[in-house]
């Protein structure tokens, strides 16, 4: 069936990009396979997430099935957009089915994006990762992508005002290398080992990045652990027990 709608949708954020002047840095592009079914799995900073995980896939003319809160396919102007992308919701209540779906996907050859913090992370730090993506690539017997996003939440994310000014804002995009998802291991040590590969390709992100706390007036954006403003993981969690 012909895509009629995710293309002109990759376009008009691309377009949406050189108005804003974003400073991309992607490597490790090359790593997306060219057909045959994947898990991209990233860790998750911004609303935006899943536009830049989509964009590291273009280079190997993929597009990317996201699973994503049935609430986005609620809303009157995404809902549409996200169900003509062929997008896959996931009801928290009722989770199978929306695994059902992106594993029928996957072994049809397609790459479905997960984000296994589940939900943005404030500290802008890993959060806990869920097996689900894990399980997907065991039972599809497809390879899982780590990939790591930064600088994205400068645009947009949880408790901030969208920031859509010409900034010139870095985004660093970095995608490592596919992973096996052997049936014979547990999911949780697989989940465990994608999560150490993504925290990697996250520091590198950040290493490279060419802006420094020091350089910014409010460097909320920084984790507390690298000298910014940025709740720590705890401080994160707490904003959420009351």
């Amino acid at each position: 069936m012909a895509e009629l709608v995710y293309p002109p949708v990759i376009g008009t954020a691309r377009t949406m990009f050189k108005v804003l002047d974003l400073r991309f840095d992607a490597q490790g592009t090359e790593n997306v396979p060219r057909r045959g079914g994947a898990v991209l799995v990233s860790n998750h900073i911004s609303y935006l997430d899943f536009v830049f995980c989509g964009m590291a896939a273009r280079p190997a003319k993929r597009l990317v099935r996201f699973m994503a809160k049935e609430s986005v396919f609620r809303h009157k102007i995404s809902g549409p957009l996200m169900r003509a992308m062929k997008h896959i919701p996931v009801d928290r209540a009722a989770g199978m089915e929306a695994y059902k779906h992106a594993l029928k996907a996957l072994r049809s050859g397609e790459i479905i994006g997960v984000f296994p913090e589940a939900t943005i992370s404030e500290s802008f730090t890993l959060k806990n990762f869920k097996s689900g993506a894990a399980r997907l690539a065991q039972e599809a017997g497809v390879p899982l992508l780590p990939m790591a996003l930064w600088g994205t939440q400068r645009l947009w994310t949880k408790g901030r005002k969208r920031d859509f000014g010409r900034h010139h804002i870095p985004i660093a995009l970095r995608v490592g290398e596919p992973m096996a998802a052997d049936p014979a291991e547990h999911a949780d040590s697989i989940t465990e080992r994608l999560r150490a590969r993504i925290q990697e390709l996250l520091e590198a992100a950040q290493r490279a990045y060419p802006v420094r706390p020091k350089d910014s007036d409010d460097p909320w954006w920084v984790p507390a652990h690298l000298g910014g403003t940025a709740p720590t993981p705890a401080e994160a969690k707490a904003l959420h027990s009351h």
